[in-house]
């Protein structure tokens, strides 16, 4: 079963991905993971993984994931990224509890999906791996439409 509210965090993820805001959500998640102390390893590497997935799809490397399967990892980085979730991220030593849920949750039930990625990634160079997982430059993850910023 999904966690509390991660419908809400799907939904956000669909309006992100349609708006081509996936850059700037990768840059917040990077900023923030490596805010996390040591004892938060674990989640880190999830999250290093779920970011290469995304970095991949976005620069067209990698598309052989579900789509919900992306969804559902868009929508956990994001539900990382918000500070005032199901436990908000300043109760220090709780806050990222309800993010590991989520996290975990994305792991589990899309195991095979990431597994598959995760096979791709270790079939890469590592000069292939460091273009496609380059964090995108603040001018890449804005997008100028018309004269405004989206």
């Amino acid at each position: 079963k999904a966690p509390k509210n991660f419908a809400r965090y799907q939904f956000l993820a669909k309006r992100f991905l349609k708006a081509g805001r996936l850059p700037a959500l990768l840059l917040s998640a990077a900023r923030k993971r490596e805010k996390l102390g040591s004892g938060f390893a674990e989640l880190a590497d999830q999250l290093k993984l779920m970011q290469a997935l995304c970095l991949a799809w976005w620069r067209g490397e990698y598309r052989k994931i579900d789509s919900r399967a992306l969804l559902a990892v868009v929508a956990a980085l994001l539900y990382f990224v918000t500070p005032l979730d199901a436990l908000p991220d300043w109760l220090f030593g709780f806050g990222f509890i309800d993010d590991l849920a989520v996290l975990a949750w994305v792991m589990r039930t899309w195991q095979v999906e990431l597994e598959a990625f995760q096979q791709w990634r270790t079939a890469q160079s590592p000069e292939v791996l460091r273009v496609v997982e380059r964090l995108p430059e603040v001018d890449e993850s804005i997008t100028v439409t018309e004269g405004s910023l989206q």
